[in-house]
């Protein structure tokens, strides 16, 4: 009996108890679900988990399509450019790897070289692009994990069942977190986890390290929710008080409501993180993304509009009072707070420290305003440019992931990421003014809600440097291109 009677066609899914495409899709989810639990994956050992995850998954795809067991997706197909845009990134980063007579260097970038020659006075004949090339190493082998998460997400979610299944396990497997990061907050929790001690009596952090960091992981799941309330959207008109009671009540015991439900204790977690601008960058975003999808989509119905002004409405004056939006309205008030307080053992920065440092960052971009200092090597130049304004405390990031992406890759690189986020955005907002099917209208403002949430965030904080966020940060690039070119019967 010949080998391909066991298995699916390419593309396609069955009903056999062994299916490789649907094994692959759940491992991918398992994948998503880990990367926050150990500290957002910043440890090495956390990084190489989700490297060995990924890549495996990525390599049992490949192997099934030699077999003819699986098939790439319309959404791969048609991203194929941007497929290419993303190895041209893999590509750029893979220069800083290679060693060059520092005469060369020179011409490209002077500061560099006269850094390569101060450090390395007796030998200064070959050298790289990078002022770290282990940290460039490890750079482009996180890049390359990034990557593979883009296109395994293109690749397993095939199927408008799996855009379900995808967005809905994943909104579960948050409001586990919201729970814990709750009930660790409420009960003032002293605990060590994964060999970091942590204290959850000031804030939310469930399993990352920092607060923000937890924040940008709920931004993100939250656009997924709103997504799928987006998507199960019905214009009912009642024609009768009978008729409207009957509607309202078949909307309190559905699904629904259950998801409603669901997003409001993951609107608590996020206010209990006391992140100022984790909060903001959620309603900024949900109010920017809803304005857009009203303006731009030809299918926006009325119920789209009654949800967003319910959600802000509930969300803000209701789950809000109760779980210490008050303590957050503070919070974001006190920004300016005295650096002698910053200065005391355990004390956050303040957000004047965080602006200098990005200042001081800014100082860095214009010294190597080409090619940066290389992937990695912010840490490693940043004490040279820091002035007194941040003498205090250890900087290990810039607090705004635009300047130092810009320090560390040039505009160069800024150019091409800018590049690669402005595409995928793009593509989602085309699927929510053209695509008519009520799911993918839901996916593209779940990615449009989750690019949005994070840039903003970004301009703050570093969730882009927390390998969970970033592959998930990924993921949300990837629906938009799904949210256009899953089954659709027709060019939009």
């Amino acid at each position: 009996m010949p080998f391909s009677h066991f298995v699916p066609p390419r593309g396609h899914a069955s009903g056999k108890p062994f299916n490789l495409d649907r094994l692959l899709f759940w491992a991918w989810l398992a994948v998503l679900c880990w990367l926050p639990i150990p500290l957002g994956s910043v440890e090495p050992w956390a990084w190489a988990v989700l490297a060995v995850g990924v890549f495996s998954i990525l390599t049992a795809w490949c192997v099934g399509y030699a077999f003819g067991i699986v098939g790439p997706s319309e959404a791969f197909r048609r991203a194929h450019g941007f497929v290419w845009l993303l190895l041209a990134w893999l590509a750029y980063l893979a220069i800083y790897l290679i060693p060059l007579p520092i005469d060369i260097i020179a011409k490209i970038s002077p500061a560099t070289a006269a850094m390569h020659r101060e450090t390395f006075a007796f030998d200064s004949s070959m050298r790289t692009l990078a002022l770290d090339p282990h940290a460039a190493v490890s750079s482009w082998l996180r890049s390359l994990a990034y990557v593979a998460a883009f296109v395994v997400t293109l690749l397993t979610v095939n199927s408008r069942e799996r855009v379900r299944q995808f967005m809905l396990a994943l909104v579960v497997f948050a409001l586990a977190m919201s729970v814990y990061g709750i009930l660790m907050n409420l009960t003032n929790a002293q605990i060590t986890w994964f060999g970091s001690p942590m204290s959850h009596g000031a804030q939310a952090s469930a399993t990352y390290f920092n607060r923000n960091h937890f924040a940008g992981f709920l931004e993100m799941m939250l656009a997924l929710g709103i997504g799928l309330l987006i998507a199960d959207l019905r214009d009912r008109k009642a024609k009768s008080w009978r008729q409207f009671l009957r509607h309202f009540l078949e909307w309190v015991f559905s699904p629904k409501m259950r998801l409603r439900l669901m997003l409001c204790i993951l609107v608590i977690a996020l206010v209990s993180t006391r992140s100022r601008m984790g909060n903001t960058a959620f309603f900024a975003s949900l109010l920017a993304t809803g304005v857009m999808g009203i303006l731009f989509s030809r299918y926006a119905t009325r119920g789209t509009v009654i949800l967003l002004v319910s959600l802000i409405a509930i969300d803000i004056f209701i789950v809000g009072s109760w779980f210490g939006v008050e303590q957050l309205a503070q919070r974001i008030d006190a920004t300016s707070i005295l650096r002698q307080e910053v200065a005391m053992v355990g004390a956050p920065e303040s957000v004047e420290q965080r602006l200098d440092a990005t200042t001081a960052t800014m100082s860095i971009v214009r010294d190597f305003p080409v090619v940066g200092v290389g992937p990695g090597a912010w840490v490693l130049v940043f004490p040279n440019y820091r002035g007194e304004a941040v003498m205090a405390g250890f900087f290990e990031y810039a607090h705004n992931d635009y300047a130092q992406m810009a320090a560390e890759f040039g505009l160069i690189g800024f150019g091409i990421l800018g590049l690669i986020v402005l595409w995928s955005f793009s593509v989602a907002l085309t699927a929510q003014a053209k695509r008519r099917d009520p799911l993918m209208r839901g996916l593209s403002f779940s990615s449009m809600m989750g690019i949005i949430a994070i840039m903003i965030h970004s301009s703050v904080d570093f969730n882009l440097q927390i390998p969970a966020n970033a592959v998930l940060f990924m993921v949300m690039l990837a629906l938009g291109w799904i949210s256009l070119y899953l089954d659709r019967r027709k060019p939009v």
